[in-house]
């Protein structure tokens, strides 16, 4: 059976990152001497699913951060090559979130690693995603790229946990009720 999850952080007021994509306000509060759990997070899934956004923020990054596989679901990208340097590493598609866990699991995929904004609100509206571990951020930066968005109903979540940083960053996890 194939799980989706979602490790991410968001400002207080909600956003993941400025209106024209910046992360600056995270980056900037990062405590390297802080463990939020991403390791033990990361350590159980087979592949990283993520939206073309933050595929094209990641490219941004020194290195290439990511030990395991990348699906990069966008429709601009699809049939585009894949970066000599990535080669092996990202993949490519145009397929809808429920087609693209039918096609991993198909390929013995068990536990996926969403990221992305959009991309986490496509599959939270198709009902895919297991549990969501959400870091806020002490900080408002008044607008941005939400998390969430519209949903054609309510959904109900348990908290599963919850802990605080000495930096003031608070971690819960949540669990879909389904």
């Amino acid at each position: 059976m194939i799980s989706a999850h979602v490790f991410i952080a968001t400002s207080l007021d909600g956003y993941i990152a400025r209106p024209d994509g910046d992360i600056g306000w995270l980056l900037q509060r990062d405590a390297p001497d802080e463990d939020h759990g991403y390791g033990d997070f990361i350590a159980d899934k087979d592949v990283i699913v993520m939206g073309r956004g933050s595929y094209e923020k990641v490219l941004g990054f020194d290195s290439w951060p990511y030990d395991r596989p990348v699906l990069v679901l966008s429709k601009q990208l699809a049939g585009a090559p894949v970066p000599e340097a990535l080669r092996g590493k990202v993949r490519f598609s145009d397929a809808a979130p429920t087609q693209a866990m039918a096609e991993l699991a198909s390929q013995g995929v068990h536990r996926v690693y969403v990221d992305g904004g959009q991309l986490v609100q496509s599959f939270i509206r198709a009902g895919l995603v297991e549990d969501m571990v959400l870091s806020t951020v002490p900080v408002l930066i008044g607008a941005g790229r939400p998390l969430f968005g519209a949903l054609p109903r309510d959904l109900d979540l348990a908290l599963v946990a919850s802990r605080s940083f000495p930096s003031g960053l608070v971690q819960s996890t949540y669990r879909f009720v389904k």
